[in-house]
């Protein structure tokens, strides 16, 4: 898979013990076996490299030998499902940008596609501006087929932090005509922390959902989607309750999903590298990314 590695991804915790889950909850891990597992990939699953080390490859393998389905839950969007595809073997269903896609990887079967009307954008960018002042702007353009997806449009001066293509344009130029799946918006003085909650003030949930993945700008995204919904989507098709389902994450975006799964009885684990708000949200905290931590986990779910 090719390296995505980003110019700069924050640090939210350091690992005291880099070869051993820190933090469980009141159920050991091998006393419990859940019917599917949803992680998210860029700072939980794969390493700093935006890789799948071998020893969490082997921790993947042995939960689709023991029937459990592995689902990739990531803000990548659709432009980078071969990366996605990659790292998850190419089996069962990979949920991206941030719950707006959803695909079968076997099959080449879209499952689900949202965007947010251009002139909603506009208005949303507009109503966030005014609070926070002038932002920087990117967007991935929503697109009926994987293939269509092009490079990001990006306003000059935006420093997207990934080495990928992207289309440089002023301002005005950056909305495009169609459908959005979702809009990044950076500010000069604000961090990412502080201009999500600023956002949330004057964004209602009804005309578009905002998160940040850690990456020092804030995502707007059609109302309704999230990590959630779009894993929901995948637990539909495999038959599955949330409260059977193990799920890994660290950033804000992945809160949805945390929160959803544990509300219904199933496990959320943070990595330790986590934000404080996902650290917050789950009781139980494996080993950072970079020292295999979903699969230090894994391991002792399956017993190996």
């Amino acid at each position: 898979m090719t390296a995505r590695r980003p110019k700069a991804l924050k640090a939210y915790g350091v690992l005291p013990d880099a070869d051993r889950v820190i933090e469980l909850g009141d159920r050991d891990p091998g006393s419990w076996r859940p019917k599917l597992v949803a992680t998210d990939l860029d700072g939980t699953l794969l390493n700093g490299a935006g890789e799948v080390s071998p020893r969490t490859r082997e921790a993947l393998t042995a939960c689709w030998d023991a029937g459990i389905p592995v689902v990739g839950v990531t803000g990548r969007g659709p432009r980078l499902l071969d990366s996605v595809r990659d790292a998850l073997d190419g089996r069962g269903i990979a949920v991206l940008a941030q719950g707006g896609y959803v695909v079968h990887l076997e099959r080449d079967e879209v499952l689900r596609t949202v965007g947010l009307p251009r002139d909603i954008a506009s208005a949303v960018i507009e109503r966030i501006e005014a609070v926070a002042g002038d932002l920087i702007v990117a967007v991935e353009d929503a697109a009926e087929q994987a293939e269509a997806f092009t490079a990001l449009r990006v306003q000059h001066g935006f420093d997207w932090p990934y080495p990928e293509p992207a289309h440089l344009l002023p301002r005005h130029e950056v909305l495009p005509v169609g459908a959005v799946l979702k809009v990044f918006l950076r500010s000069s003085h604000i961090g990412q922390d502080d201009l999500l909650a600023l956002a949330r003030t004057v964004v209602d949930r009804a005309e578009a959902e905002l998160t940040h993945a850690g990456l020092g700008f804030i995502e707007v995204l059609p109302p309704g989607v999230t990590k959630a919904t779009g894993l929901a989507v995948a637990l539909r098709h495999h038959d599955v309750h949330p409260g059977e389902v193990l799920v890994f994450g660290d950033m804000p975006n992945d809160l949805p999903m945390i929160e959803w799964v544990r509300a219904e009885g199933g496990r959320a684990v943070a990595v330790a590298n986590a934000h404080p708000s996902v650290r917050a949200a789950t009781p139980e905290v494996t080993s950072g990314h970079e020292a295999d931590g979903v699969a230090q986990y894994l391991e002792r779910v399956l017993g190996v």
